[in-house]
């Protein structure tokens, strides 16, 4: 894979990726998701990512949301626990126009109360569609247990009764501590002249501190160094009485961090247990052989510094204990028998045909990849994560059973 770098004075790194594609995926990801907040900041970086789209000193609110839709383009963003993405997806005639807009709202937003206002109700609502939505709603739930009190274990929208606290100050506190371009790295993948795009973002990110701080009235705060340790045993068991029509169960325990040399294992693990494909072992036992679910699966996520390892499964309220212990039954299987060559090989062709099949995915290649450059400095390859699975060994496989499946180990959380 060919690919082009650079760091400019400012300190913003960019990448790209040359495409012959007339569409260019670009944007800025930024080392400032939920795990920067400080113990009474949950829900400000997804709040400072929503408020950021609300005016600058040199384009109003409308005027934003009109910059690359009148274009044919797409503006958008999300914030994760690790960073906040604010991305285009624009014809390759108009990448100036999509530089400027998106440099202009992330280095130059102004944070007005009044829209501020606004947005915070709006966030709210986004937290009572998640509220009606228990399946989505477990997730950030389940990594409240399993890292407790870590900024880690925030939920990314944050809570209706903190956020309607927040002012302007506290929105730009934020931005002006982590929207910086030395904390931040441009991607641009599609037909682009990497020169004139390195010119480009020069021209637009010379200046020095952040605007924001002309506007607040304390000084920032850095937060402590505080790190989740990983993999570490963190067994729990919690019910919670929703009144759910549906049971919603997930069983898990801390993980790797994405650089461990056992990640690969895990991801192979991951997907044997309950990937996607319909053959994943959990999907043949919970709902091919005895219909007792809809949806089972697993999933991996990767921190800088740790993970989380799960399964999901939604079922029959009665049905509830019956599918736990088929879940523990086929994670012990894993624990106790290897498994043998042409399982190993077969299992290694489905995840490489899987990833394949999902590099495929222009725009969410054009995002994984910024990611990985901004946290680890470097862009995976296909063929690097191919090598990585092909090394992965049965010894290997057991190893990350053990160390992650023992029921000591797991944490367990029901929606009722």
């Amino acid at each position: 894979m060919t690919y082009n770098t650079a760091t400019l004075s400012s300190g913003l790194r960019i990448i790209h990726r040359p495409s012959p594609s007339p569409v260019v995926y670009c944007g800025y990801q930024i080392a400032a998701g939920t795990r920067h907040e400080l113990p009474e900041q949950e829900g400000l970086a997804h709040l400072c990512e929503h408020a950021t789209f609300k005016g600058t000193h040199r384009r109003t609110a409308l005027q934003v949301a009109n910059a690359l839709e009148r274009l044919g383009g797409e503006l958008n963003a999300f914030t994760t626990k690790e960073d906040t993405t604010f991305y285009a997806a624009i014809g390759r005639d108009h990448l100036r126009q999509a530089v400027d807009v998106l440099t202009d709202i992330v280095f130059h937003s102004t944070y007005p109360q009044t829209e501020l206002d606004k947005e915070i109700e709006v966030v709210c609502d986004e937290i009572e569609s998640y509220n009606d939505s228990p399946a989505e709603l477990i997730y950030d739930d389940f990594e409240n247990m399993v890292f407790g009190t870590h900024p880690l274990g925030h939920n990314i929208l944050g809570k209706a009764d903190r956020l309607r606290q927040y002012t302007h100050d506290d929105v730009c506190l934020f931005a002006a501590r982590h929207y910086r371009p030395d904390n931040a790295v441009f991607f641009a993948y599609g037909d682009v002249d990497f020169r004139r795009l390195v010119a480009l973002c020069e021209k637009l990110t010379a200046f020095g501190a952040h605007d924001a701080l002309d506007t607040c009235t304390t000084s920032p705060v850095v937060p402590s160094a505080e790190t989740a340790a990983s993999p570490a045993p963190h067994s729990a068991f919690q019910v919670r009485q929703l009144s759910t029509h549906q049971a919603h169960v997930m069983v898990g325990t801390r993980a790797f961090a994405y650089g461990h040399a056992l990640r690969p294992a895990l991801a192979l693990l991951t997907n044997i247990i309950g990937g996607p494909g319909m053959n994943s072992r959990l999907n043949v036992s919970l709902r091919e052989r005895r219909g007792l679910v809809y949806t089972v699966e697993a999933l991996s996520v990767n921190y800088t510094d740790t993970g989380v390892w799960s399964v999901y499964f939604g079922c029959d309220p009665a049905d509830t204990g019956r599918c736990l212990r088929l879940v523990h039954r086929e994670l012990s299987r894993l624990v106790d028998k290897p498994l043998g060559p042409a399982q190993l090989a077969a299992a290694k062709r489905q995840i490489k045909g899987q990833i394949a099949i999902a590099c495929d995915n222009r725009e969410q290649d054009a995002l994984d990849g910024a990611k990985c450059f901004l946290h680890h400095g470097i862009l995976r390859t296909v063929d690097g994560l191919f090598r990585s699975i092909d090394a992965v060994t049965t010894d290997d496989l057991q190893q990350v059973a053990r160390l992650l499946f023992a029921p000591d180990s797991l944490t367990t959380l029901i929606y009722k």
